[in-house]
C-alpha cells in the first residue's frame, strides 16, 4: 500500500456544499472546493507525494488512535494516546446553507486531555489536482497559500492574544507550512483553513471557536431530530442519514453518489470512476429513504431538482433520450471524462479519472426510477404541477418509442449495448407509475398507448428475460448470466415475492452471486463489460438482497445477512461501494447508494420483525 491508508480508515465531514475526508491518523487527504466536483486542494488520497494534505499528529512515533463522531452530529473526533499523554483533534465544517458560496472552512481544534502532548502540524495544499504551484505568505496572525491562478487558502490560528506562543512555524521550498505545539492537559489550540476568504489571516479566540462548534452541533442535532425512525439499528440508520445529508448539495438538493473520485474497485485495476455527480438512479432512491425517515424537506428539494431535469429536455427525440444518466449538482451536464496522468492513483491504481463518460450513455432504467420516485412522493402529498406533468408525458412518449432497444445498462458497461432485463423491468415501472398518476389525477395522457407498451414490456421480459436453464431471470436477453440488479423485481412489483418463478430466481442468485452473505453485481468473466480485472462484492446489492429476502418471507435469513453486513461497516458506520474477499472496503467512499439501500433494507426488515 506504500503508506496509503485503507479506504475505510476515514471519516467524512462537510458543510452541505463540499466535503473532506480525515484519516484515523489525523490527515485531511481529500478536500475539493468550492463544490464536491471542484478541483482538489488536498488530494493525497490519490497521490501521496503530489496530492497535498493537512496533517495533525503526535510527535511521539508510537501512539494508538481512535476515531468517533460526536453523537448525533457530523463532528469528527480523532484521539491519540501515548503513555505520556492523550490528545485529540476535533474536525468539522461550519454549515454554509442553501446559498451558493465560495467560502468554505475546515476547523481543526487540537487539545490535550491527559498529561502532555506535542502535536506536529503540516499544511501542504496542492491546488487544481496538484497542477498549480503556490506560495506561502506568513504573517503574525496566520498564513495565506496563494496558487498561480489566484486561488487562496487562508490559515487562521485559534488561540488567545495573551497566550505564550505555543507554535513554532517553519516553511519549506514547496510553500508548505510546518508547525509544532506542545499542550498540557486542558489546553487547546487549533486552526481554521478557509477557502474564498478575501481578507488577511485573523486570530480566532477560543470563544469564537466555541460559537462555531456550538452552532454546528445545534444544526446537526436539530436536523436529526426530524427523523421519525424509532426501530432497530437506529444508530446505523441515523449515521447513514447524516452521511447522505453530508453528500447533498444544499443549494440545489442534488445528492452526489460519493464525495470522491477514482478510488479503485480493484487495487491496481482500471475501474476507477468519478462519483462526484448526481445520478438520476441513485438520487431517486433517496426519496424513499428520506420520506421513510421523515426528512420531507430534503425529499422535496430533490424532487424539485429532478423535475427540472425532466422538464428541461422534454420532447427531445434523440436516441439517448431526454434524461441524462447523471448531472453536476447544479443540473449542468458537461461531464467530459479526463485522466490525471501526473497522479499515480490510490496505492498505484491508475488511471485517475475526473468527469464521467457514462453521462451520455443510454440507460433505460433511469425513467423507471425517476417515475417511481415521483409517484412515491405524490403518495406522500407532493404535488406535481402542470408543467411537470406535461414534461413527463413527453418523456413517456419518447420511452414508448425507444424502450425496445439495446443499451448500456444500470452498471454502465463499456463493452457494447445489450438488451438488459433490468432496463426493461424499469421501463415497465415507468409506464405503470405514469398510468397510476394519470388515473389518480384525471390528467390528460397517452393512457392507452402507455398501457399497451407496459404490457408488451412485461410479456417480453417473461419470454426473453427468463432462462429455462438457470430457472431465473438473467442479465440480458440471449444469455444465462445472472445479475443482482434484478433483486429489485419484487420490490417494484414486477413479480410477486411469492411467485415460484421469483423464488427460483432468488435461489439462483444465491447460488451464483452470493458469497457468505455478500453479493456480487454479476460475473465479469461470464459477461465481459469492456474493462480489465475484477471487482469486490457490491454493498448496495447485499442490502437489496436483504430487502428481497424479507419480501419473499425469508425473514430469519434476511436478518442474518443484514447482521453480517453490519460487520463490514467501518469504525464510524460508513460504507464504500464494495467489499473485497479480505473484508476491506473498495471503491469511492462513502457511497450514497449503499447508505440509501441500508436505510431501505432496515425499514423493510424492521417492519417484518414487528409483524407489520
Amino acid at each position: 500500500m506504500d503508506g496509503y491508508p485503507l479506504i475505510e480508515n476515514h471519516g467524512l465531514i462537510g458543510d452541505l456544499q463540499t466535503a473532506a475526508l480525515v484519516t484515523t491518523e489525523g490527515t485531511v487527504d481529500w478536500f475539493c472546493s468550492p463544490r464536491f466536483d471542484s478541483p482538489s486542494v488536498f488530494g493525497a488520497l490519490l497521490d501521496q507525494g503530489k496530492g497535498g494534505h493537512c496533517t495533525v499528529r503526535p510527535a511521539h512515533p508510537t501512539h494508538a488512535t481512535k476515531q468517533l463522531y460526536l453523537p448525533g452530529t457530523a463532528i469528527l473526533v480523532t484521539r491519540f494516546m501515548t503513555e505520556a499523554g492523550a490528545g485529540e483533534v476535533v474536525d468539522f465544517m461550519p454549515v454554509t446553507g442553501t446559498t451558493v458560496t465560495s467560502r468554505h472552512r475546515l476547523v481543526r481544534l487540537v487539545r490535550c486531555v491527559r498529561g502532555t502532548m506535542t502535536f506536529q502540524v503540516e499544511i501542504a495544499p496542492r491546488f487544481d489536482y496538484g497542477r498549480a504551484k503556490h506560495e506561502a505568505h506568513i504573517t503574525e496572525h496566520g498564513a495565506v497559500f496563494t496558487a498561480e491562478d489566484g486561488t487562496e487558502l487562508t490559515m487562521h490560528p485559534i488561540r488567545e492574544p495573551q497566550d505564550e506562543r505555543l507554535l513554532d512555524i517553519l516553511t519549506d521550498q514547496d510553500g508548505d507550512l510546518r508547525l509544532s505545539v506542545t499542550l498540557r492537559a486542558g489546553q487547546q489550540r487549533g486552526l481554521v483553513l478557509e477557502m474564498g476568504d478575501e481578507g488577511p489571516p485573523t486570530e480566532i479566540r477560543l470563544d469564537g471557536y466555541q460559537r462555531l462548534f456550538d452552532q454546528t452541533v445545534a444544526f446537526w442535532r436539530s436536523w436529526l431530530a426530524q427523523s421519525r425512525y424509532t426501530g432497530r439499528w437506529r444508530e446505523m440508520v441515523e449515521r447513514s442519514a447524516i452521511t447522505l445529508k453530508l453528500m447533498t448539495f444544499a443549494p440545489s438538493g442534488a445528492l452526489v453518489a460519493a464525495p470522491t473520485t477514482a478510488l479503485p474497485e480493484q487495487l491496481g485495476g482500471e475501474r476507477n470512476w468519478d462519483y462526484r455527480f448526481t445520478w438520476i438512479r441513485d438520487a431517486s432512491f433517496s426519496v424513499y429513504a428520506l420520506l421513510g425517515l421523515g426528512f420531507t424537506e430534503e425529499a422535496r428539494a430533490f424532487i424539485a431538482w429532478l423535475s427540472d431535469r425532466v422538464k428541461e429536455r422534454a420532447g427531445d427525440s434523440g436516441t439517448t433520450g431526454p434524461l441524462n444518466v447523471m448531472y453536476k449538482v447544479d443540473g449542468s451536464a458537461d461531464l467530459e471524462e479526463q485522466v490525471l496522468d501526473h497522479w499515480e492513483g490510490y496505492a498505484g491504481s491508475a488511471p485517475v479519472r475526473i468527469g464521467n463518460g457514462a453521462a451520455t450513455q443510454l440507460q433505460l432504467d433511469i425513467y423507471g426510477e425517476a417515475l417511481d420516485s415521483i409517484h412515491f412522493a405524490h403518495q406522500h402529498g407532493f404535488q406535481i404541477g402542470h408543467a411537470g406533468w406535461t414534461a413527463m408525458r413527453e418523456n413517456l412518449d419518447w420511452l414508448a418509442d425507444h424502450w425496445d432497444q439495446a443499451e448500456e445498462g444500470i452498471w454502465e458497461t463499456r463493452g457494447g449495448r445489450q438488451d438488459f432485463t433490468y432496463g426493461r423491468v424499469m421501463s415497465w415501472v415507468a409506464f405503470d407509475r405514469a398510468l397510476r398518476l394519470a388515473e389518480a389525477k384525471g390528467w390528460p395522457s397517452s393512457y392507452g398507448r402507455w398501457q399497451t407498451e407496459r404490457d408488451a414490456v412485461y410479456d417480453q421480459v417473461l419470454s426473453k428475460g427468463w432462462s429455462e436453464q438457470q430457472q431465473a431471470f438473467v442479465q440480458h436477453y440471449g444469455s444465462d448470466v445472472l445479475d443482482s440488479s434484478l433483486l429489485r423485481m419484487s420490490t417494484v412489483g414486477f413479480v410477486s415475492p411469492e411467485d415460484p418463478i421469483w423464488a427460483s430466481s432468488l435461489d439462483a442468485i444465491e447460488r451464483k452471486l452470493v458469497s457468505d452473505s455478500l453479493v456480487y453485481r454479476y460475473d465479469p468473466e461470464a459477461s465481459p463489460d469492456g474493462l480489465r480485472g475484477s471487482e469486490g462484492t457490491f454493498s448496495l446489492c447485499t442490502f437489496m438482497y436483504v430487502d428481497a429476502l424479507v419480501r419473499a418471507g425469508r425473514t430469519d435469513q434476511a436478518r442474518l445477512v443484514y447482521e453480517k453486513m453490519m460487520g463490514y461497516a467501518n469504525h464510524l458506520g460508513l460504507y464504500s461501494e464494495e467489499v473485497d474477499l479480505t473484508g476491506r472496503q473498495l471503491g469511492n467512499f462513502p457511497q450514497a447508494f449503499t447508505h440509501l439501500a441500508l436505510i431501505d433494507a432496515t425499514l423493510t426488515l424492521d417492519k417484518a420483525l414487528d409483524g407489520r
